[in-house]
């Protein structure tokens, strides 16, 4: 007995799908934009509007047939050419296409796709595809996006020939075979005989997932023909190429967005239109177009996004920035990077912020090659010249609990110079603030970012504690922060006051009359680390000592923070407090503290959006539980924000943070 189904004009019915790998796809309702009915026992036991299935490829024979048997339009799906990170195989879709008229690698009939294309655009329209032409180049974007340029030596002259999976219905269905191939070989050498053919092979066949068409084995003997075995992503490929060949390959609509001549030799969505030299003729429907109306098509009005921030809907320029950040990320260190002494509990944070390098954990210095790149934490001292060091370091705003507590990190820094504290070197964050000139956007982002962390209350640790209430006639409140003694930031940034004590008697001597609070360091208090010597007898310098009072409440209701390389001086920086230092942080001598000790390479005074620009935006990486990949510093926050509102209910806040974090971790690993 039939299935009986609803109108076709009952936009409100879910969108029906029939393959288990379609329905799988993480957020696919809201990637789409629709509710989604899945099929069991072959059939759908609601009334669906459409069935859905993957392009035109056998696996969706039967969601075509099943559309068909009921007078359902059949919407064909497909990866959008701006898909992800990874692979396929690793990674969910970022991007999907649907069609209702075809699919946009049929050459043999109309798409919805190829409609879109030949719409008129009006002024803004073009303006955005130029835009977004110029993002895509900005930030280097691919299909997939997870492989390291290539770093080696290019021909001087040269065209590259693109290889593309065997069996790829792009091929069949655009009106090509295996022949085209070797005849798109057989061209390009007689076409071009005063360039090298390089010839790159498809990143699923490199990671040995699939077969490619191109014999590599015959084409390799051929001294004007240069195999790329390795596998890497294609933007500088097409970038210094002089023309891109290209059977139906995506990589001939990347080589037209970078401005290379594009040779096809079958029949691509991109072909046909005027923009690139044909082998075949096109089909009659397909007339002369610029390539803003082509890629307005392509990646604004054809494809659907999905922010995996947000995992909501977004545009394409958001994606590409999203994607942007994590090449960036990925492609900051050596391929390989030996992390040496860490402990088990810190190994996954350590690949997780230096994701897109392998990491080879080791606590044997001996073993590790000469010239490699060595991870380690802080400022720890390595016996060895040869090797290139990173250091690692907590971040500015960390998490929602203390490190000691065993709270994973939402936020690292990874220093190839020196380290932020360390104030008798130079540091990559130090050469970066001395050197940046960060444009008015960017300005305008730090700004919003300080503001977002003083509404939310953000700090490094982010700890709950009392509301600590000002006295009244009080007209100067002055409020040291304590530090662990044993810090290396003191170390390496206190080169005359050291201690506590010795930090409140420099601050009572110099006010007098001010009524100075003083609160110890929250590892202190949680007797994690050592009390100071000599922190005992604070109270003779100060008029009051607060344990569990907020550091964002404590800031907000004092004049002025005094420290000697404590943190809290940049948080009292960022809400706009007066910040008197006796040691040498990271955020003095750039004319925005009084400062007690000079700073010799610090010549260059900056605006707080400068310094936060700086610190906040560039220097540090954020992770967050629950997104794969690096988050920007919004995000972050976002996410630490939403840990402390789940965690508002609980008595106990500070074991409950443990609980809870530790939970969330053990799910993300």
């Amino acid at each position: 007995m039939k299935t009986p189904q609803p109108s076709l004009s009952n936009e409100h019915k879910p969108l029906g799908v029939m393959s288990s790998g379609l329905s799988k796809i993480p957020h696919l309702g809201i990637l789409l934009g629709t509710q989604i009915a899945s099929a069991r026992l072959g059939r759908f036991w609601e009334p669906v509007r459409a069935v859905a299935g993957w392009g035109h490829k056998k696996t969706a024979a039967k969601a075509r047939r099943y559309a068909e048997r009921y007078g359902l339009d059949y919407i064909a799906i497909e990866d959008g050419f701006l898909r992800s990170i990874g692979l396929g195989k690793t990674d969910a879709p970022l991007s999907l296409v649907k069609d209702k008229q075809g699919i946009y690698y049929n050459a043999n009939q109309a798409s919805d796709l190829e409609n879109l294309a030949q719409r008129p655009l009006n002024d803004h329209e073009v303006k955005r595809s130029k835009n977004l032409i110029q993002l895509w180049r900005q930030h280097r974007i691919s299909k997939y996006n997870h492989l390291r340029e290539y770093k080696g030596e290019l021909p001087l002259r040269y065209v590259l020939v693109i290889d593309q999976t065997f069996g790829d219905a792009s091929v069949e269905l655009g009106q090509a075979d295996a022949t085209s191939f070797s005849r798109m070989i057989t061209v390009a050498l007689a076409r071009h005989p005063s360039c090298k053919l390089l010839v790159k092979i498809h990143p699923e066949v490199m990671a040995g997932l699939k077969k490619g068409y191109i014999n590599t084995v015959d084409i390799n003997n051929q001294g004007r023909i240069d195999l790329l075995t390795a596998n890497v992503h294609p933007a500088r490929l097409i970038e210094q190429a002089d023309a891109v060949y290209t059977v139906t390959s995506q990589i001939g609509f990347e080589a037209l967005l970078w401005g290379r001549v594009v040779y096809t030799f079958g029949m691509p969505f991109y072909a046909g239109w005027g923009l690139t030299i044909d082998e075949l003729a096109p089909p009659a429907r397909r007339q002369a177009i610029s390539l803003e109306q082509l890629v307005h098509a392509a990646l604004i009005d054809y494809p659907c996004y999905l922010h995996p921030e947000t995992h909501q809907r977004t545009e394409a320029e958001e994606l590409i920035q999203w994607i942007g950040l994590q090449r960036q990320h990925r492609a900051r260190f050596a391929e390989t990077i030996y992390a040496l002494g860490f402990s088990y509990y810190k190994r996954s944070s350590v690949s997780r912020f230096l994701e897109g390098s392998k990491v080879v954990f080791t606590n044997n210095l001996k073993a590790i090659p000469t010239t490699s790149t060595v991870a380690v934490w802080g400022s720890q001292n390595l016996a060895r010249s040869d090797l290139n060091i990173i250091r690692l370091e907590d971040g500015f705003i960390r998490s929602i609990g203390l490190g000691a507590d065993l709270i994973k990190p939402s936020s690292w820094v990874a220093d190839s110079t020196g380290i932020y504290y360390d104030a008798t070197q130079p540091s990559d964050l130090e050469t970066l603030l001395l050197n940046s000139q960060p444009n008015y956007v960017k300005l305008e982002r730090a700004r919003r970012l300080r503001q977002r962390i003083i509404e939310a209350g953000l700090s490094k640790y982010n700890l709950p504690g009392d509301r600590w209430r000002r006295p009244p006639h009080t007209k100067k409140v002055i409020l040291v922060p304590g530090q662990v003694e044993s810090d290396a930031s003191l170390a390496f940034g206190a080169p005359k006051i050291k201690r506590n004590i010795d930090l409140l008697k420099a601050v009572r001597t110099a006010n007098p009359r001010a009524y100075i609070l003083y609160k110890p360091h929250p590892d202190v208090v949680a007797k994690l680390r050592r009390q100071g010597s000599g922190e005992d007898r604070a109270n003779v310098y100060c008029n009051e000592i607060i344990s569990h009072a907020s550091i964002h409440d404590l800031i907000s209701a004092v004049d002025e923070v005094h420290v000697m390389t404590s943190l809290t001086g940049f948080e009292a920086l960022l809400r706009n407090r007066k910040v008197v230092t006796y040691g040498l942080p990271f955020y003095a001598g750039w004319g925005l503290t009084k400062d007690h000790l000079h700073h010799p390479r610090r010549n260059r005074e900056l605006t707080l959006d400068q310094l936060v620009a700086g610190v906040l935006i560039e220097y540090a990486s954020y992770r967050r539980s629950d997104i794969n990949g690096f988050a920007s510093p919004e995000a972050a926050l976002t996410g630490l924000v939403t840990t402390q509102q789940q965690l508002k209910p609980f008595k106990n806040i500070r074991r409950a943070t443990r609980r809870f974090v530790a939970l969330a971790s053990s799910k993300r690993d």
